[in-house]
Formats: C-alpha cells, sequence, structure tokens
C-alpha cells in the first residue's frame, strides 16, 4: 500500500511563499503521477498542480507563474514540493496531495493525503 504524508501548511500574509510536502512511502509500487488538489470551504475540490513521472508539469491557470510544482525520489520514497509564490486570500483553501501509481499489474490506483490547510490573510 501507499500512504501519503503532507506537511507545510500554515497561516502566511497576502504575497507571502509557503511550500508544501508530500512523501509517498510504500513497497511493490510506481509512481505514474502526483500532484495538489484544494477545496475551499463551500467549493468543489480543484485541480492545483500534476507532475509525471517524466517530470511533465501540469498548472491550474489561476496558479501559473506563481506555484511551481517539482517531485524528488529516494529509494523508496517520493515526495511532490510545491512551492507557492505571491500567494493571495483566494487561494486560501485545505490542499490535498495526490499520487496515482501502478501496484504490481494493476494501474491507476489512487490514493489521496489528508490534506493540509493553507490560510492567507489579506
Amino acid at each position: 500500500q501507499v500512504q501519503l504524508v503532507e506537511s507545510g501548511g500554515g497561516l502566511v500574509q497576502a504575497g507571502g511563499s509557503l511550500r508544501l510536502s508530500c512523501a509517498a512511502s510504500g513497497s511493490g509500487f510506481s509512481i505514474n503521477s502526483m500532484g495538489w488538489y484544494r477545496q475551499a470551504p463551500g467549493k468543489k475540490r480543484e485541480l492545483v498542480a500534476t507532475i509525471t513521472s517524466g517530470s511533465s508539469t501540469n498548472y491550474a491557470d489561476s496558479v501559473k507563474g506563481r506555484f511551481i510544482i517539482s517531485i524528488s525520489r529516494d529509494n523508496a520514497k517520493n515526495t511532490v514540493y510545491l512551492r507557492m509564490n505571491s500567494l493571495k486570500p483566494e487561494d486560501t483553501a485545505n490542499y490535498y496531495c495526490n499520487a496515482n501509481f501502478a501496484y504490481r499489474s494493476i494501474q491507476d490506483l489512487e490514493v489521496w493525503g489528508q490534506g493540509t490547510l493553507v490560510t492567507v490573510s489579506s
């Protein structure tokens, strides 16, 4: 099984920066892609950014030019980072890490992190 552990949320003033981290651990799996999604109160969960195992990235229009997603691999642990710059109050949300992975012969499995709260004050 794959487990995701997130860290890095918190309170920041508008214009500030935060970095989120999400570590995927387990055995017998291979990551296809990892990403970050967010959900603000009363709104649907939305994609923020994704990155494939080949380091291809995709960003929501609302964060392009401000957020940077990256991934590192260290033996059995894959860690995805989200560097968030020029934060705006509308970036306030719970941020969830997601991993799409293969386990043995099974493809397109998904797992979600527990979420980390980012609050941007004006």
